[in-house]
């Protein structure tokens, strides 16, 4: 594909669309990348999908924790689609141009379901805290009306993170070069292609990573010290069992999303490379929303059976 910037610049010399770079001039390697890619993503959707659906419609599975355990599964829906379609044409195709506004689409999606996350993760060890550290006023504290305003002000602040963001930085003009060195619109990427001084928008994009990022992080260790204090002091050996096993889910999640999202986006300008940003992008876009359910699924035996429920209902419809 010829990229000629000239013929995606408005009359004011700037970029009205851009173009992905090629991961590989071999074809067998980008067909194998997608081949790859395309099973994770088939993956990470079936099995988020199985376990929103077992939980919704498993009565028993209708408390807080399960609540936003849904809810994380339709995040990692939203996330892994705002991406990879676009990334698996990328690879494949010669067609690996996308508009600005289409960029800018993209942008605001995976940040708004990325930093909803961030907020959900910390909602979620809030609740166990809660369980554990206040288990006689689990039930009245942790209502309803409390965990659906938790989850709405998780989203909500993904999306208005989502919007400041993306018109800030499409603010700006484009004038060349016009290949994002990327699998999708991320915010360094764009923000690297961008003309004149960038510092306050990369301070920007700094600063609410460490908000978005770091406080619902802090929010997370405060609460699960509380929970390592209460558990220490638990007189039996099977109530310390039963608190961490509750808790283990939860805490390799919160790892892999954190762990990756941190090295991404808070670590130094000048230590980043564009084949460690995308290895990155691969694992906390594709990787990170199939383990999820895996996850969940294997180390919780109530998300278990609620599954073999929900796929022998499936069964039993289809054969009938």
């Amino acid at each position: 594909m010829n990229l000629s910037c000239s013929q995606w610049q408005d009359s004011g010399g700037s970029l009205k669309h851009f173009a992905f770079a090629k991961f590989s001039a071999a074809a067998e390697q980008c067909w194998l990348l997608f081949t790859l890619i395309l099973l994770m993503f088939l993956a990470s959707l079936t099995g988020n999908a199985l376990i929103a659906l077992a939980i919704c419609t498993n009565p028993t599975l209708h408390t807080p924790m399960y609540f936003f355990l849904a809810n994380l599964s339709l995040l990692e829906i939203g996330y892994t689609c705002s991406v990879i379609p676009k990334m698996l044409q990328s690879l494949v195709s010669e067609a690996r141009d996308i508009s600005r506004e289409g960029c800018a689409t993209q942008m605001f999606f995976f940040t708004l379901f990325a930093i909803s996350e961030c907020c959900l993760l910390a909602a979620m060890a809030f609740d166990r805290y809660m369980a554990i550290c206040s288990p006689l006023h689990y039930a009245t504290r942790m209502s309803r009306g409390l965990c659906a305003r938790l989850a709405v002000a998780s989203w909500a602040v993904g999306c208005m993170v989502g919007l400041g963001q993306t018109n800030y930085i499409f603010s700006l003009n484009f004038c060349g070069p016009c290949e994002i060195d990327h699998f999708f619109c991320d915010l360094p990427p764009i923000l690297a292609l961008a003309c004149g001084d960038t510092s306050r928008n990369e301070a920007a994009v700094f600063v609410v990573a460490i908000l978005c990022i770091s406080s619902p992080f802090l929010l997370i260790v405060a609460s699960y010290g509380r929970i390592l204090a209460a558990v220490l002091i638990m007189p039996s050996p099977e109530g310390r069992r039963k608190a961490l096993s509750t808790c283990s889910s939860h805490l390799l999640v919160v790892t892999l999303f954190y762990g990756s999202g941190s090295v991404t986006y808070l670590r130094p300008k000048a230590s980043h490379s564009p084949g460690m940003d995308k290895l990155l992008a691969l694992f906390y876009t594709v990787v990170t929303s199939m383990l999820n359910p895996i996850i969940y699924s294997l180390r919780n035996k109530e998300v278990k059976a609620a599954l073999r429920r929900t796929l022998g209902k499936k069964k039993a419809l289809t054969h009938g």
